[in-house]
């Protein structure tokens, strides 16, 4: 799976599934989940019932990504 473009990062609603923030910092499945389950994945995981949330707006700043690129007054 090809990773995400910075308008299709920016359109993510305000937490996604561990695979969906995998992939926006250009990750794997396998790698994604390896690094979740030894407590290494490059942002902070939210653990809902048995599932990681990744929030999004730390996927946003860890990649460096400002929103207000490319807009004019």
């Amino acid at each position: 799976m090809a990773s995400m473009t910075r308008d299709e990062v920016l359109a993510l609603p305000a937490t996604v599934d561990l695979v969906t923030g995998g992939r926006a910092l250009g990750m794997g499945e396998t790698k994604t989940r390896e690094l979740a389950r030894a407590g290494q994945f490059p942002v902070r995981l939210l653990r809902v019932g048995n599932r990681y949330r990744v929030v999004t707006a730390e996927l946003i700043a860890l990649l460096g990504i400002s929103e207000d690129l490319g807009r004019t007054a």
